[in-house]
């Protein structure tokens, strides 16, 4: 008789990383196999209950919160197989990307591109599209080869371009609405290295530049400090090396101290007197000098980030950014908001996934943020007016208040998605309240 080994975990409430999500599953359950999986969600089909899984949280959206049967990731973790030949690395859903890079890195293989952060599960991150800057490169689900699917009625499918191709095209950034993914296998290659720039530089030469810069580089992002007329901007390049780290002593300064602990001392006090917040940010856009290292590429992709915040991102047509931008700046400059975050622009190819933000066009990504405990509402809805006029996709992840009706013409291929979901869920065992916002009902 097989041993039963599901871990169920003390019910009660979800935080998200955040901590402006909230949620009180009935119950939460750890599986450490798919076939665990499988019987949880069978079980939650008849008894009734919502199945929703989750990451690390990092979503900013209630996506995968739920009354129903939370599915915690902390037991379906590590790699199920690497193939050299083939290029690729099959691993479970719950596996962080700390975990992943660190794993690849080991053997001499990397991801082509990646976020940059690696606190959340694979899983997490292709279901809801995170994704870095790249000029030919795309996000993380653009770099699956395949996936396991457990859907409602229990199947486990196994999808790729070669097996259920239609479910595999979708399923890639699924918001956990086509069934729960229980392993993704990724396209890797043989580890490279990268030479990261980074450079201050002032917002107009940025704005007249952008297109060269993106042209030129193959991974160009850069940060805008509100309040400023200043800029940071980083382009990472593949190298021939040799390797040379950031030093451990300038990387404790620039990435610690400044980039997290005066920047955490700063949040708090502009939270307290939003006044002084334009000076603040006079003083931190000039904080950061130039650089240059080179290394292997999750440890120039990422950075470390321990100042909690609130954040909404929206993707834009390339020929778009610029006006954007322009428009968000001087919206923050007439308006009286005080701004103490940088604002974050980065660039994706066009892909073939129904919903990835980058579906079908060349995209421009900008991000607003604002440190966790400050109203925002005034200056997310300023910055989504901007980009909704201009056929902005929120990234799914992120804070935004667009719905079905608005996602549905801005997706040329969202029907293609919804009559997927409709097939594999006809009974809605996977939704929860933001799905039925952004996809119907």
């Amino acid at each position: 008789m097989a041993v039963r080994t599901v871990k169920t975990v003390r019910s009660g409430v979800w935080r998200n990383w955040a901590g402006n999500v909230t949620a009180r599953p009935a119950r939460s359950v750890a599986p450490s196999s798919t076939q665990e999986l499988v019987e949880l969600v069978r079980r939650a089909a008849a008894e009734g209950l919502r199945v929703k899984a989750v990451g690390s949280g990092h979503s900013f959206t209630t996506a995968a919160a739920t009354d129903g049967l939370l599915i915690r990731p902390d037991r379906m973790t590590g790699v199920r197989g690497l193939d050299r030949e083939a290029g690729t690395v099959t691993v479970a859903a719950g596996t962080p990307l700390r975990q992943l890079n660190e794993t690849l890195s080991a053997h001499g293989l990397s991801l082509v591109n990646m976020g940059d952060i690696m606190d959340q599960t694979v899983a997490g991150a292709t279901a809801t599209g995170t994704h870095g800057t790249g000029r030919d490169s795309a996000s993380i689900a653009a770099q699956i080869k395949g996936l396991e699917l457990v859907t409602a009625d229990g199947s486990v499918l196994n999808c790729s371009a070669a097996e259920h191709p239609e479910i595999f095209a979708a399923a890639r950034i699924g918001l956990g609405a086509l069934g729960v993914v229980s392993a993704i296998t990724f396209r890797v290659e043989p580890e490279f290295l990268l030479t990261a720039r980074e450079e201050p530089m002032p917002f107009d030469r940025v704005m007249a530049d952008f297109e060269q810069l993106v042209a030129e580089n193959e991974h160009f992002e850069f940060y805008w400090f509100p309040h400023t007329g200043n800029c940071n901007t980083k382009r990472n390049n593949r190298s021939t090396g040799p390797a040379a780290p950031v030093g451990r002593v300038s990387g404790w300064v620039d990435d610690e101290l400044l980039s997290n602990g005066i920047f955490q001392v700063a949040c708090s006090v502009g939270r307290a007197v939003p006044a002084t917040i334009p000076g603040i940010a006079k003083i931190s856009s000039r904080a950061l000098s130039a650089r240059t290292y080179t290394d292997i590429p999750y440890k120039v992709f990422t950075s470390p980030r321990r100042v909690r915040f609130l954040e909404m991102e929206y993707a834009v047509p390339r020929e778009a950014a610029v006006t954007v931008l322009r428009e968000l700046k001087a919206t923050v400059e007439r308006s009286g908001l005080r701004v103490s975050f940088p604002v974050e622009v980065r660039t994706a190819p066009a892909d073939d996934i129904p919903l990835s933000t980058a579906s079908g066009r060349e995209t421009v990504y900008v991000a607003v943020h604002l440190y966790r405990g400050t109203p925002h509402r005034a200056y997310f809805t300023a910055a989504e007016q901007i980009m909704i006029a201009h056929g902005g996709r929120p990234h799914w992840g992120k804070l935004h208040s667009r719905d079905a009706a608005y996602l549905a013409g801005v997706y040329p291929r969202f029907g293609e998605f919804t009559a997927l979901r409709d097939r594999l869920d006809p009974d809605r065992l996977f939704a929860n309240d933001y799905l039925r916002r952004v996809l119907g009902d």
